[in-house]
């Protein structure tokens, strides 16, 4: 399945309506305002961001509903697959909240085979992840802080770790638009500068002027380097000593990347 283009068959269509309606026979697809045709075994050449009309029987009644993708582009802050799901997870969860707004059936996802599936009963997600061994960086950090001196074994695992740096660094992308996203989301995202700056309680050590003074800065910062587009490269994004796992000797295994593709 490309970036563009949607092509799946008619089968796997049928397949997931059924899921939804117990079974289901298309009879008709067009995009939207567009001359319905009767389906053969396959559909090709449906557009991502293209809305269409589906006209299907299930149970002796025939029904007619509107299937609706995004369409796959880098700004606007849908560079990556993950910020189209987010948008439409929360269109599915907000729809039928909204008084005369039109109702939505379900949300789901294409399979790289070209099936659908349904997601529209999800309330909340999980990740599954491999166990790995080891202890975590910061224990490290704090022997050192602790009796004031690096042995050889901390000295190495210095190097691993900016070595390791340097390598993924070096994968770059050529991609304005996302670095414009990036630089934005560092200043403006939730769990970036301005919302770490939300997190201070207002009689905390640092006043509600101080921040202010700070986020102008980054915001003026940001226009300082928007220009330096070829510093988009591959990194960690949470890079921190809580999620590194260090081994025997400097084998390490990185936890919780975050923000960084």
């Amino acid at each position: 399945m490309g970036d563009g283009d949607l092509s799946m068959e008619l089968a796997a269509l049928e397949r997931y309506l059924g899921s939804l309606y117990g079974d289901a026979r298309v009879t008709r697809i067009s995009e939207l305002g567009g001359t319905p045709t009767v389906p053969d075994d396959g559909l090709k050449g449906f557009g991502y961001g293209k809305p269409y009309l589906i006209e299907f029987e299930s149970r002796g009644k025939e029904h007619s509903v509107v299937l609706s993708s995004m369409r796959v582009q880098g700004g606007f802050g849908h560079d990556h697959f993950s910020d189209r799901a987010q948008i439409l997870i929360w269109q599915h969860s907000t729809f039928n909240k909204l008084p005369r707004h039109v109702e939505s059936i379900d949300v789901g996802y294409f399979t790289g085979r070209g099936e659908m599936r349904s997601a529209g009963d999800a309330e909340e997600y999980f990740i599954l992840m491999k166990k790995v061994e080891g202890t975590e960086y910061f224990n490290d950090l704090e022997r050192i802080k602790r009796e004031g001196r690096l042995t050889g074994l901390d000295k190495r695992r210095c190097i691993a770790l900016s070595s390791y740096l340097a390598d993924i660094h070096r994968n770059r992308h050529d991609n304005r638009e996302l670095y414009f996203r990036k630089i934005r989301d560092l200043v403006g995202h939730g769990e970036c500068i301005m919302g770490l700056a939300d997190s201070y309680p207002e009689d905390g050590p640092v006043s509600g002027e101080r921040l202010c003074e700070i986020e102008k800065k980054c915001v003026d910062w940001r226009y300082r380097i928007k220009k330096n587009t070829h510093r988009l490269c591959m990194v960690h994004g949470d890079f921190h000593p809580w999620n590194i796992m260090f081994r025997k000797g400097d084998d390490f295994t990185l936890l919780d990347r975050s923000r960084g593709e």
